[in-house]
């Protein structure tokens, strides 16, 4: 994974962002848009458990944020997997590694069973591609017929031995062209991992990749510490056992370059007695970091001043003290994923530790959500990766049945609110009925009285029915014309302007105006034929004649004959 540059350009113009508003609310039902106001924080997300496998070991953490804004690690265990050999991988011992991930949830006594976990970095595939500009239509219709990805990234096997995760990261109006986000990993290493961590007891709902988790914890950290939504320039190192690589984050653009390291240095890393093949090793590894930064500081003019390292080595400090020697300018420091974090009275002990950066993984998918609703998809592509091949299936079952317990709860809530008024209105009525019963007499009065009036208004009520059956034997064409004018009311097209009507009273009528082109008037001629009290309208004459702003129109007599 040399040089992989993930340019995802969150800082554009605003004809050119993609933001939920102007993408996504057109999609959006009314009663979505109900359900997740009602929800609140919760439509963000449901929340998960972070679960990282590497090292030999299990790490599960648990993060939440309180009603004062402040994030609590509220679960942390780390369980040693016994019996798993030095330098293996756990796929190859699944069965062992699932057991242990059993016995570590039930020892961390997590609350949830939704499961974030990453795949290592070597086995994903990241690029960001350009296309020609799509509709969301027309990309889900090239993906769906495999052309897209076979014409933009050249993989070595088919593509249905992978899975796929796309997101449109920017749209260029101007160039006709847009970037797309393209992270894979082949379907037997995502299967592999799924399986252990169902086996182990819990539910996988996200795959990511562990350079994205490492940047969810730096960004989180970042706004927790500063404020702010994530610093200008950041600058990550992995350095250890695993893996290594650098990763330059500026303006939320991830800049990747794979560090190369021989099979010897392996054995440094594990065994660092002796100075001179550390301080060899690190002058090797420090001119693979140092041509990355250079690459990016002539790219983009910006100067690298601090890097912040992530190690499971625990001499690290030996081998940050040479770093520092060998890039005099530059400061390498370790990062502490927890450091801002208000950790829980029993789990201090537990993240007590000299070197807490190789938690920044496990602690970054702690921070991811289950995005149910969609609300990250259009914020930041790196933070809503899913490499689980049923996320969409997954995602509408999660959602169903958020549906169903939201109108569980409205139908449960309803029914006791009708029941608490039924009950207050029959109190209510049997007190006024009391209070009713109490002048009988004095309403049996007043109702004889009313009796009476009633039967003096029904007699005039007679006469008024008589005397308007009489008015309406009298003949007279006000009705036929007010619905001739209403139908001809009703036939005019916009940009016409009536003149005259001409109506002789019996069978013919007269229309006379001007348009400002001949569909108008033959629209007109067609909406009046189409009318029941019509039965032809035919155009007399037209004409050229200015209107007041001195435009050319077209002027129009229209005769119109009548049915009997």
């Amino acid at each position: 994974m040399k040089n992989l540059f993930l340019n995802l350009f969150k800082k554009k113009s605003e004809d050119q962002k993609i933001t939920p508003s102007s993408t996504n609310s057109n999609k959006s039902g009314w009663f979505e848009k109900f359900f997740k106001k009602r929800l609140g924080n919760k439509a963000k997300g449901e929340d998960v458990v972070g679960v990282e496998i590497s090292g030999g070991e299990i790490r599960l953490a648990q993060i939440s944020q309180a009603n004062s804004g402040k994030w609590n690690l509220n679960k942390f265990y780390i369980h040693k997997i016994i019996g798993l050999p030095e330098e293996a991988n756990i796929t190859d011992h699944a069965d062992l590694v699932s057991e242990q991930l059993k016995i570590a949830v039930e020892k961390s006594k997590i609350s949830t069973s939704n499961a974030a976990v990453a795949i290592p970095v070597t086995s994903a595939i990241i690029r960001v591609v350009t296309s020609p500009l799509m509709t969301d239509e027309e990309l889900t219709t090239a993906i769906k017929s495999d052309s897209l990805w076979e014409n933009l990234v050249q993989l070595t096997d088919n593509l249905s031995d992978y899975s796929i995760f796309h997101q449109v990261v920017n749209r260029n109006q101007t160039a006709n062209t847009m970037d797309i986000l393209f992270v894979a990993s082949k379907l037997s290493d995502v299967n592999a991992y799924t399986s252990i961590i169902e086996k182990g007891g819990l539910n996988p709902v996200i795959i990511d990749v562990k350079c994205f988790s490492l940047k969810s914890a730096v960004d989180q950290i970042n706004q927790i510490s500063s404020g702010l939504e994530e610093e200008n320039l950041t600058v990550l190192l992995e350095f250890g056992l695993d893996e290594n690589y650098v990763m330059i984050l500026y303006d939320n653009n991830p800049i990747i370059t794979d560090i190369f390291i021989r099979g010897q240095d392996r054995q440094i890393l594990l065994n660092s007695d002796n100075i001179e093949d550390v301080e060899a090793l690190v002058r090797r590894y420090v001119t693979q970091v140092k041509q990355a930064i250079q690459d990016f500081e002539t790219k983009y003019e910006k100067r690298v001043r601090n890097i912040r390292v992530i190690s499971n080595l625990e001499k690290i400090d030996i081998y940050l003290e040479s770093f520092r020697k060998n890039l005099t300018n530059t400061g390498f420091v370790l990062f502490d994923p927890i450091q801002d974090l208000n950790v829980q009275e029993q789990l201090k002990q537990n993240v007590d530790q000299s070197n807490r950066s190789y938690f920044t993984s496990v602690i970054g998918l702690a921070f991811r959500k289950l995005d149910v609703f969609g609300y990250y998809k259009f914020v930041t592509a790196v933070k809503n990766i899913n490499l689980l091949p049923n996320r969409d299936a997954m995602i509408s079952e999660k959602k169903a049945k958020m549906f169903s317990n939201f109108a569980f709860k409205g139908v449960i809530s309803i029914v006791a609110v009708v029941y608490i008024f039924l009950f207050s209105f029959s109190f209510w009525q049997i007190s006024n009925l009391n209070k009713k019963i109490v002048n009988y007499e004095k309403i049996v009065k007043e109702h004889k009285s009313t009796e009476k009036e009633k039967n003096k208004f029904a007699k005039e009520l007679g006469r008024m029915t008589t005397s308007l059956k009489l008015s309406k034997s009298i003949k007279s064409n006000k009705i036929v014309s007010f619905k001739v004018l209403a139908q001809v009311a009703s036939s005019v097209p916009r940009g016409l302007r009536f003149e005259s009507i001409e109506y002789d009273g019996k069978k013919r009528l007269i229309i006379t105006g001007s348009s400002a082109n001949d569909q108008n008037i033959l629209k007109l001629i067609r909406n009046l034929n189409d009318k029941k009290s019509i039965r032809q309208a035919t155009l007399a004459t037209m004409s050229s004649v200015k209107s007041p702003n001195g435009q050319e129109n077209k002027g129009f007599k229209i005769i119109c004959r009548l049915e009997a």
